[in-house]
């Protein structure tokens, strides 16, 4: 028995740009100016040594991105799915500036983020194949839309799993690996 719709697509909930208001005095401003520059720096941010762009999901239920990398930018969007793949294309110090599978860019704080690898099915209902074989049985099929982990990436097919249910799909189906990624 073969069985679709595995998951359904959540769609991102836009949200109300969220005002900044400046309360604090020039020399409230000037003492924590002064704090931060002979504090000792802190410990490099999970990531900071890779160069953009790369793939990371979201690790929390409900992720905000913003118009730039500080608390104090406006919010733009609120992300409530957990594993969605999003690819980094900036870093600053504790926030990454993502790009989502609509195409829409924002900053999240680095401790929202996984090194987890998932990707998103597109391109309409596609196949989980029992090999990485355009030939190979089909084991499931998955509806565009949906969120699977993914391993053993090489040869333009990647290894897909949607809560135990797993296949083969073909990179360019898939948002979330580069088409010539090899992942072990």
């Amino acid at each position: 028995m073969r069985e679709t719709g595995l998951l359904f697509r959540t769609a991102s909930v836009r949200i109300e740009r969220e005002c900044s208001v400046r309360a604090m005095s020039l020399g409230i401003v000037a003492s924590v100016q002064l704090a931060a520059l002979t504090a000792p720096l802190p410990a490099r941010a999970e990531g900071a040594d890779r160069t953009p762009p790369y793939w990371v999901s979201i690790a929390a239920g409900k992720a905000r991105t913003r118009t730039g990398p500080g608390r104090n930018y406006p919010a733009v969007w609120l992300y409530r799915r957990a594993n969605l793949p999003v690819r980094v294309v900036e870093t600053f110090p504790s926030w990454r500036k993502i790009q989502d599978p609509d195409g829409a860019q924002g900053w999240v704080m680095v401790n929202l983020l996984s090194d987890r690898r998932t990707a998103m099915i597109t391109g309409g209902t596609q196949p989980l194949r029992k090999a990485p074989d355009p030939g190979s049985a089909v084991a499931w099929e998955a509806e565009q839309g949906v969120v699977g982990t993914i391993s053993k990436c090489s040869g333009g097919w990647c290894r897909f799993d949607v809560g135990g249910r797993r296949g083969y799909v073909e990179t360019r189906h898939l948002w979330g690996v580069d088409a010539s990624e090899i992942i072990e």
